[in-house]
Order: structure tokens, then sequence, then C-alpha cells
């Protein structure tokens, strides 16, 4: 296999991996040197106990190559990587979807990219531009704007305005849409079972209007489409000419290719391959954190090594033509360049989250502020909240968050436990786990229930629908989409963020004794 450093170099211009730990590993500064187009960034890689080491890192990661595309998940809501441990700072898609204020859709997207700017990235995956349309959705859900492709479309074109305004390029997904699926691309390959007239109708559109808001950068799907044949989207060339034949002249991204929808299929390695064939530009190896089903423990150099490997290998054997790398890796390179900035028709309601190099104690104070607003405008509140004790205890019947979310923090219990004596059990939505919790609970003590799948039947409901018939006073926080309340009073969050925890504590603490 070649080692030609001109070779390799032009493999690296298409590669994006992730990495473990905080600082700069030798074989990924070596990687940097040698071409590689950058890097993204997870929870696992950002000290937050430390407000300047992420900007410190992306500054190690630039001195060895200056136009490093540095990529992040910050969504806002249940997804961020920055605050990963502490939870996000800003509104869910969902909940903005809710609220319909596109003005507060573009301000979100600006803090978000303000934020993403102040740690050193210059790309953040998102928005989310998929409409789920599939309540049982395991993955999409409130990540999503929402149902209605009208109303998804022009939320996906104000974000992108937004984290423009911001000097960051969104990178819009997932491409050609995934919420209408029922498997989680992370632990398997979905088959999106629509026509393609439906899809056409409902699931194209929010990605036209990225295209026509100058998004640089789309995310591809590891889906099924029927109509195009069995390969997924990413490795599928009919699927991926669609975004160029609606106008999209950018970078498209593939989802990371540790994902089992690829690595269990075809493979990291073939799989990119094959992703280059079909017309991607930036192939995202993935988080080398995650580890899905049958997947044994390997290193983030070792997933970086495979994929390099079987490119050049592809190289050598004329699978994949040097004019094939390096049309891929200028779109990459143009996609490093640094964007417009603010447009002409900003509103001036942004002017209250500053995108600057260091984010001010006020420009927080007026970001969380502004977080504030628009999520308890979005939070609905169903049946009556009645005076609650200092005593409280929660029962929590959530799902085990999945990966596209990482590793979740208790924001909710972390706020709670603030503002009243708490006691917190998890039992998950096993039958009659939460019902014999709730048994023990003194009537004394208030009973609030957490829970996130409840917009269709299954446990989790049948769970709460238990509890509140042995608690009439039960209150359900609900942080997935939108619930019937079952007979007890209902939080309706759309979300679990930081921000949300906050105003759901504060509504718990407006009715208590």
């Amino acid at each position: 296999m070649t080692r030609d450093p001109a070779a390799l170099r032009l493999v690296n211009g298409v590669l994006w991996p992730g990495f473990t730990g905080r600082t700069v590993p030798d074989w990924l500064a070596r990687a940097l040197d040698r071409g590689l187009a950058g890097v993204v960034y997870f929870g696992h890689n950002i000290d937050e106990a430390d407000a300047h080491q992420p900007a410190r890192l992306s500054a190690a990661i630039r001195g060895i190559r200056p136009n490093a595309l540095i990529g992040i998940d910050e969504e806002g809501g249940t997804v961020t990587r920055l605050e990963a441990l502490r939870g996000s700072r800003f509104a869910s898609h969902a909940q903005l979807g809710r609220l319909d204020d596109l003005g507060a859709t573009r301000r979100t997207g600006r803090m978000i990219g303000a934020q993403a700017a102040t740690a050193g990235a210059t790309v953040v995956l998102a928005p989310v531009a998929d409409v789920n349309t599939n309540p049982a959705n395991p993955v999409i859900g409130v990540r999503s704007f929402g149902a209605d492709t009208a109303l998804v479309s022009r939320h996906v074109a104000a974000m992108v305005h937004g984290l423009a305004d911001a000097g960051i390029a969104a990178c819009v997904k997932h491409f050609p849409g995934h919420g209408d699926t029922h498997t989680d691309s992370h632990l398997a390959l979905p088959r999106l079972n629509l026509s393609w007239a439906e899809v056409q109708r409902d699931h194209l559109p929010p990605f036209v209007a990225a295209v026509e808001a100058g998004v640089r950068a789309v995310m591809t799907a590891h889906i099924v489409l029927p109509h195009f044949g069995e390969l997924p989207a990413t490795l599928n060339p009919r699927v991926l000419g669609l975004l160029r034949e609606v106008g999209f002249e950018g970078a498209i991204v593939t989802d990371a290719l540790d994902m089992a929808a690829i690595r269990s299929t075809f493979g990291a390695g073939p799989g990119a391959v094959r992703a280059l064939l079909a017309g991607a530009d930036l192939l995202c190896i993935g988080n080398p954190s995650n580890l899905g089903p049958n997947q044994g423990r390997t290193t983030d150099q070792q997933d970086y090594l495979a994929v390099r490997d079987a490119l050049l290998a592809a190289l050598d054997d004329g699978t994949i033509t040097v004019a094939a790398l390096e049309a891929a890796g200028a779109r990459n390179a143009e996609l490093a360049r640094p964007g417009p900035g603010p447009g002409s028709d900003s509103d001036s309601d942004t002017a209250d989250a500053p995108a600057t190099a260091e984010l001010t104690t006020a420009a927080l104070a007026a970001q969380d502020a502004n977080s504030r607003r628009i999520v308890r405008a979005a939070i609905e509140v169903r049946g009556e909240l009645a005076p609650l004790p200092r005593a409280l205890t929660v029962i929590d019947v959530r799902d085990r968050p999945n990966f596209a979310e990482g590793p979740r923090p208790d924001v909710f219990c972390t706020e709670l436990a603030s503002a009243f004596d708490l006691t917190r059990v998890v039992t998950g939505s096993a039958p009659g786990a939460a019902t014999d919790t709730a048994l023990t609970v003194p009537a004394s003590s208030a009973l609030v229930v957490l829970a996130d799948r409840l917009a269709v039947p299954g446990p989790q409901r049948d769970a709460v629908y238990a509890l509140a018939a042995l608690r009439p006073d039960l209150v359900t926080v609900n942080s997935g989409l939108a619930a019937p309340a079952g007979g007890t009073a209902l939080i309706d969050c759309l979300g679990a963020s930081a921000v949300t925890a906050r105003v759901v504590r504060d509504l718990l603490v407006g009715v208590s004794a």
C-alpha cells in the first residue's frame, strides 16, 4: 500500500475523526501535520470545570493545522457536548418549534454559535432538519422542530441563519430525513418505508430550505430508501446526487461511520470508500467512546487508521481517483474558510447574544435569560399543580439515553434538590417497579415522576397511569414528545436541558406550600 506523502494528504483531507482525551494525542498531531481535515469534539474532550480548556485544545490543533475543521454536536436541548455534564443552557428544537417564533430560533442559533466559537469550533452539527412524523422514533423525537414539514423548514432556515450570524457553519442533518424511522441507526440499519412521493412531500423540503438559506454542509443519514435500492443514503450516489440537483454546492458530510448501520453491514473502512464514491466529501469516523452492539473496543487511532488505510488501498487499486479526492478536499477546504458572519437581515433582537472570542459574564447572563424566556413560553402545564410540601420523592421511569444524546446529566433532580428535600428513585419502566416504589412513599411527601416516552402506548405510559391511580396528586414531568396527562398534573417540557430543569423547578416552587 502506498505511503506517498501526497496520497496521504489527499486521503487525510477527507477524514474527520474523533479522539479521546482533552489534549492532542501524538497520532492526531501527526495526522493533522499530514493534511487531516480536522476533528469532531465529543463530551469526553471537554473539561467543563475549566472554561478555557476547549479554546486551548482548539488552539493546539490549529497550531499544527491552521485551517482545521473543528466540529461539534450542539443542538440545544438534550444534545450538547460543551455542557454534557451539566446540561445545555439552550432550548430544544421541539421547544422552538412549539413556540414557532423565528426570531427566537435565530437568536438561539446565534447563541449556540457564539458558544461554539468561544470553544474554537467552526462547524456545528445542527440544525436537525428531520420531520419527526413518527412519534415512536427512537432517536429523533424532541431533537426535531416538529412533525409539520412547513414549520420544520422555516425553523431550519432560521437556525442556519443564526449560526451564520455567529460566524459558524451549520451542518444540517440527517439527509434525506430520519424522522419516520423506527430504528436507531446507531444500533442497526433503518428502512424508511415510505413512497418516494411521501419523502419528497414530507421530508425533503427542510433540506431544500437549508440550501436556500445558504447552509454550507449537509450530513447524511444511514437509512435505506427502497425507491433508490438497498444501499443506505450515505453510500448511495442516487440519494446524495439529489443534494446537487437542488443546488447544494457545499460539503456533504457522512454521519459517523462507526455507527452500527454502517459498521455492522459494510464496515467502517469499506463504508468510507463507498461513501466517497457516492459523493460524500467529509467522512466522519465517529465517537471512540461509544461502543455499539457487538462492537469490540478499539482505540481512536485504530478507528482512524481503519478508514484511512481502506481509502489508501482504494486509491492504490484505482477504485477511487485522485480527482475525486481533490474535489472532496476542495469542498472541505472551502468549509474551513470563515463564513460571511451576520447577514444584513439579522433581526435586532440578535444583539443580546454577541459572537465574540470570549463570552463575558454579562453575555452569558443575557443568553441564560433569553433561553429561560423561550423555554418558559414553550413549556405547557396541563391539569392543576397543587401546593407541594417540602419533602419530594422523584421516581424516574425514563429510558436510558441514546447514543446521540450521550451521557445524560440528572438536570431535573439537580435543580429540584436545590428547592426540596429530595429523594430520587430510578425504577425504569419495568412493570410494577414504579408502583412498588410509590407504595413506600409516605403521604407527607409529594411525588413527581420523570418520563420521556409518553407520546406512544408502552411501558412508560403504563407506569405513569398506574402511579396516577395510586397517587392522584402525582406530578408528571415529561421531557419527551407531547403526551396526554393521564389524569395527573403534567408539565410537558419537550426537552431535558439545564434551562428546562430550572423552569420546571420554578414552576413547582411557585406552587409550593
